[in-house]
Formats: structure tokens, sequence, C-alpha cells
């Protein structure tokens, strides 16, 4: 049972959390612990069994997500932390990341594509859906009006090979690294061994501050 991974849900919506939890039901190799109604639930609740995986909420009354992420990150630095948003209302996409967000889903997500985001997550490939993406790069783009667009960072850029480019640009499209590892026809170790380059070289923690990084600097886009 080792290689089960542990999955709180966390949502004051009933319907949703009775609704996850029977998706992970059948989801081979993921185990629910839990069922949090709102973000002191959700602290509390990770506490006692340090979950591997978190399905988070970002609007919630008493503790919203976003202060339950900073939190249980600061509390469980190992635990991984997926923010479910609705996209079209919550505004909060950037405070996520800044308070350790490893994950970012899209509430209309089919099951499989959210299993596949939990299993990802556990595995350390930081799932960042597209569209949040595109949101972020289009709040990029309005706090910098003053500005015509990001403009590229030459030292960054002659840092990166053309590889790490081509392979930062795929991970900016939400590609796992098997994607990218098939997309580009490389081993899946030389990925792994180019992502750890790319982050060292954009003083990055992981691949979600990694691409927000690349698309703040303009070095990626999303076209």
């Amino acid at each position: 049972m080792t290689d089960t991974i542990s999955l709180l849900i966390c949502d004051d919506q009933e319907v949703v959390r009775k609704g996850l939890n029977t998706i992970f039901r059948y989801a081979q190799g993921i185990e629910v612990v839990g069922l949090a109604v709102d973000g002191e639930d959700a602290v509390a609740q990770a506490a006692a069994s340090k979950p591997d995986v978190i399905l988070m909420d970002l609007q919630m009354p008493k503790l919203n997500g976003i202060h339950a992420t900073r939190r249980i990150c600061t509390a469980l630095p190992h635990t991984k932390i997926i923010v479910l948003t609705t996209f079209d209302t919550d505004e909060w996409v950037f405070d996520a990341v800044r308070a350790g967000a490893s994950g970012y889903l899209l509430k209309d997500a089919t099951g499989d594509e959210i299993v596949t985001a939990v299993r990802e997550t556990h595995a350390g490939n930081n799932h960042l859906d597209p569209k949040i993406a595109g949101k972020i790069l289009a709040e990029f783009n309005r706090l910098g009006q003053q500005k015509i667009k990001p403009q590229p960072d030459d030292s960054v850029l002659e840092q990166l090979s053309e590889r790490e480019l081509s392979i930062l640009r795929l991970m900016a499209q939400g590609k796992t690294n098997q994607e990218i590892a098939e997309a580009l026809f490389l081993a899946i170790g030389t990925v792994k061994n180019n992502i750890s380059q790319i982050l060292g070289k954009l003083h990055a923690n992981d691949r979600t501050q990694a691409v927000l990084t690349a698309l703040r600097r303009g070095i990626v886009d999303l076209e």
C-alpha cells in the first residue's frame, strides 16, 4: 500500500465533494483520506492525515483556499496542493502561486483529467492547465499595460539552449514529461535533466514557477 496516493478533497459544496469522491473511488492507486468542508477543516485534516495531494477549492468560508494552501505548505512541505478554480470568477491564481500551490485545475475538467492531474502532481510534474496559463499571461499583460508587451530577457535567452527552449514551450502548454519526450523524440531521463537545468537557469523552485517566469519575461508565449 506504500504506492497508494493519499488524497484530501476540500470544497465547501457538498455536491462537488461527493462527485470528486466518487471519481476517485474508481481510480486505482489513489485513496481519499478525507473530505474537508472549508479551509480551516482542510488545515486540520491535513495535519492529521498528512496526505500526499490535496484538491483545494479557492473560494470558501472561514478560511479561503489561498490561506489554507499557505498554512499547509508551510507545515507540510511534502504535501502537494492542486487548486480548483472556476476560471471565470476566480481572480486569485497569482496569490495561489505565491502560497505554494503545485497545480491548477479547472472545475469543468473531466474525471480522467482530474485523476491524471493528481497523479502527475504527486509524481512532481506540476499540472498547469493551459487555460489557466492563458489567464496568467493575460494578467501579466494587463499589469504591464504601459508596455506594448513583455520583452524577451536576452540574458536568460542566451543561457537557455534550443532544446531547453523547446522543452520550456511545451511545459507552458501543460505537457507532461512523457508528452514532451514523445514530441521531441527524447528519452524521459533527458527531458528530466533538461528541466532541472531550466529550473536552475530561471531560479525557479518548480515547473509552474518556471513557466510563470518565462511568460513574465517574454521568453515563451502560449500561441
